[in-house]
């Protein structure tokens, strides 16, 4: 899915209202959208850096709701429910860069040969733990395949080597990435 610089723009502007609105105590603004993408549902990811550091980035794996929605709800968790971070505070808005992440859908893979870094996300499951790293990730770090796996099962809770056990389910997806940032 290719998205407009216009649908780009106008998911950017959800995220910002959204995060204004909720900050200010006021109802979140009626989506109008024109676009049949940001009607589709799809999964994605709102990411808020300060400074060039994360600040707040959390998003739907799969598609639940519509794209615009989906964008408006996450942008509000990121800023407010990131368990890494503290509520965002008014002064700090101004600081704030965007960058939305939209998904496309899982695929499942046994060979970690697929993984192509800088164009897939891995997303992997075992037991009850589970990890997701954005496509992005591998490349703002200069990461081989390796190391993203590697990273990935950190971010899962999981031994570093978990990716090479049966037992873990590993899933890569691509993800259309842009902001202000």
């Amino acid at each position: 899915m290719e998205l407009t610089d216009q649908e780009k723009a106008a998911l950017l502007d959800i995220a910002k209202n959204a995060i204004e609105a909720e900050m200010n105590h006021q109802e979140q603004p009626e989506l109008n959208i024109d676009s049949e993408i940001l009607r589709q549902k799809r999964g994605a990811f709102v990411t808020l850096k300060k400074n060039g550091n994360l600040r707040g980035c959390i998003g739907y794996i799969k598609a639940y709701k519509p794209l615009g929605e989906t964008v408006q709800e996450m942008a509000i968790a990121a800023a407010f429910h990131d368990p890494r971070f503290p509520s965002l505070k008014p002064q700090e808005l101004e600081q704030l860069t965007f960058e939305i992440s939209v998904l496309s859908p899982l695929k499942r893979i046994k060979d970690v040969n697929e993984i192509e870094v800088g164009k897939h996300g891995i997303y992997m499951i075992r037991g009850n733990r589970s990890g997701l790293l954005l496509p992005q990730v591998a490349t703002e770090y200069g990461w081989d395949r390796q190391t993203f796996l590697k990273q990935t099962c950190h971010k899962a809770g999981l031994q570093p080597d978990a990716w090479m056990d049966d037992a873990t389910e590993i899933y890569i997806f691509s993800a259309d990435y842009f902001g202000d940032i």
